[in-house]
C-alpha cells in the first residue's frame, strides 16, 4: 500500500478544489425539490464545475455516462442519472459529486430530503452525517486509520442500522481513488499510523435495514438488497499534527 503525504503546494490545490465543491452541493442543494429530474441536476451540477475551470472527475471514470452520482431511496450510491427520473415529495436522495482542480481531485456526497420526509428518513441522513464527525475524531497524526472505520460503525450499529461492507472510502489526491482503503465498520487490525499531510475521502453508507446490496443491470447503481432507505455522507480531509481539516466543507 503506498500512501501519499502531500505537498503543501498539493493541499492548496486541493484546498481550492474542495472549496468549489461545497460551492456544486450548495448549488444542487437549492436546485432539489419535487419534480426535478437526475438529468437536469446532472447538467446543473455539471455547468457549476467547469464556471471554476474545473473538470467533473465522475465523467466517463471507468464508463460512468454522468458527471454525478444521484441516488434515490433505496439506491446507495452509484446512481445514473437520467431525464425520466424524477424526484418525489418524501424521497431522500444521495448526491456524490466530485471534480478536478489544476489536477488535484476533491471529493464529497449529501443526501437531502425532497420536501417533507419522513421523521425515520431524517433520522437515517442525521445519523449518517453525525457518523462522519464520530470517524473524523480519530483522523488524527499517530493514531491509526481503523479507529475512524471503528467509530463509523459502531455509531451507526448503536442505532439498529446497517452498514455497507461493500463499499468504502478511500485516498485521494492526483487520483480520485488511492490508497488506503477505508472500511465504514470495525477491522481487526489497526489499519496502518495516520501522518500530517494524508488526505482521504471518508463516507459513511447506512441503511435502515440489512447491510447486503445488489448491483442493477446497468452495472453502477448499487441497491439495498431488502429495499431499505440508504444514506451517503462524505467529506474530503486532511490529516494534520491537531485536528483534522475538512476540504469539502465550509464551516
Amino acid at each position: 500500500m503506498a500512501v501519499t503525504i502531500k505537498s503543501e503546494h498539493e493541499i492548496e490545490l486541493m484546498r481550492e478544489a474542495g472549496r468549489i465543491l461545497n460551492i456544486v452541493h450548495q448549488e444542487l442543494a437549492a436546485a432539489i425539490r419535487p419534480g426535478v429530474s437526475t438529468y437536469e441536476l446532472d447538467k446543473i451540477g455539471e455547468r457549476v464545475i467547469r464556471s471554476y475551470g474545473c473538470i467533473p472527475n465522475f465523467l466517463n471514470y471507468n464508463g460512468f455516462p454522468a458527471s454525478f452520482c444521484i441516488s434515490i431511496n433505496e439506491e446507495v450510491v452509484h446512481g445514473i442519472p437520467h431525464k425520466g427520473r424524477i424526484l418525489h415529495e418524501g424521497d431522500i436522495v444521495s448526491v456524490d459529486a466530485g471534480l478536478i482542480y489544476k489536477g488535484m481531485h476533491s471529493d464529497a456526497a449529501r443526501t437531502y430530503g425532497v420536501g417533507q420526509i419522513s421523521p425515520e428518513a431524517q433520522k437515517l441522513m442525521d445519523v449518517t452525517k453525525e457518523c462522519f464527525f464520530k470517524g473524523i475524531a480519530f483522523a488524527k497524526e499517530g493514531h491509526r486509520l481503523h479507529e475512524i472505520s471503528a467509530a463509523i460503525g459502531d455509531y451507526a450499529e448503536s442505532f439498529g442500522y446497517g452498514v455497507v461492507r461493500d463499499l468504502v472510502g478511500h485516498g485521494i489526491g492526483h487520483a480520485l481513488h488511492e490508497d488506503p482503503q477505508i472500511p465504514n465498520f470495525r477491522q481487526k487490525s489497526k489499519g496502518i499510523r495516520l501522518m500530517k499531510g494524508m488526505t482521504l475521502a471518508i463516507e459513511p453508507m447506512i441503511v435502515m435495514g440489512r447491510p447486503d446490496v445488489e448491483w442493477l443491470d446497468d452495472d453502477w447503481t448499487v441497491v439495498t438488497e431488502d429495499g431499505g432507505l440508504a444514506a451517503h455522507y462524505e467529506n474530503t480531509i486532511l490529516i494534520t499534527d491537531g485536528e483534522p481539516e475538512i476540504l469539502s466543507l465550509t464551516v
